[in-house]
């Protein structure tokens, strides 16, 4: 008895210790954000509260008072600018993930192993993030380049503001095609949907992908508890599962 009652005081303990942490994250990382905030409770009792989009409207929200305490970006630059700027604290950012690129159609057997689709005429529309703030768009951008393809395919990109919504553009069949993340298409314990080609990163910048404390968490223990979390090898596993090199 004397055990059961201990044991529910600390537990009780352990909830009163418990806190929530407001998380920006990119698209690109929503799957294995969600998996992630999952391992973190159960380890430590504290609720990550996620919250998904395109970096680049992630700023603005930050820079214009959003109250987030952590923001996972799908780029490095924006932790740096958030950092110049004053919204961040200082040493907090560090690299969590190494973005990987694919070409993908939601048709099985439409996309070959080479990528040579890209210059087939059965492809009428391929979907990017829109490159001017999406990193996974400017990756994309790159690829075309490398292939010789940008000027000829121009007419044919579909630009959503988002990797999530580039996705959506394949998926309803809006686009034959879409350059997205591989987490978006290869869920662990789940065969992948469709078909897609996993681009050799010679032909596209690498994609780091900072997380970094912001002001507004900077008394929050929850916070702080997220990001160590992160660099930990249950996490790391976590992610390597989802293609993305801690």
């Amino acid at each position: 008895m004397r055990n059961l009652l201990l044991a529910g005081l600390l537990s009780v303990a352990g909830a009163a210790h418990a806190g929530e942490v407001l998380v920006a994250v990119a698209a690109n990382f929503a799957g294995p954000a969600a998996r992630l905030a999952e391992a973190f409770t159960a380890a430590t009792g504290h609720v990550p509260k996620l919250s998904t989009g395109s970096t680049g409207k992630f700023h603005s929200q930050i820079a214009g008072g959003a109250p987030f305490d952590v923001l996972l970006a799908a780029d490095d630059e924006t932790p740096r600018r958030l950092l110049a700027e004053g919204h961040a604290v200082a040493g907090s950012a560090f690299t969590y993930a190494i973005g990987t690129l694919v070409l993908w159609s939601a048709t099985p057997g439409f996309v070959d192993a080479q990528g040579a689709v890209l210059a087939s005429d059965k492809v009428r529309h391929v979907a990017i993030a829109n490159p001017k703030v999406a990193p996974y768009g400017a990756a994309a951008m790159d690829v075309l380049k490398a292939r010789g393809l940008a000027q000829a395919l121009a007419p044919k990109l579909v630009t959503g503001e988002s990797i999530a919504q580039a996705y959506q553009f394949a998926a309803t069949g809006n686009a034959e095609l879409a350059f997205v993340a591989l987490s978006q298409v290869a869920v662990p314990g789940r065969p992948a949907a469709g078909s897609y080609w996993l681009v050799p990163q010679t032909l596209y910048g690498e994609i780091r992908q900072d997380a970094v404390l912001l002001k507004a968490g900077a008394k929050n223990p929850a916070a702080q508890a997220w990001l160590d979390f992160l660099k930990g090898d249950a996490a790391k596993a976590l992610m390597r599962g989802f293609g993305y090199r801690p």
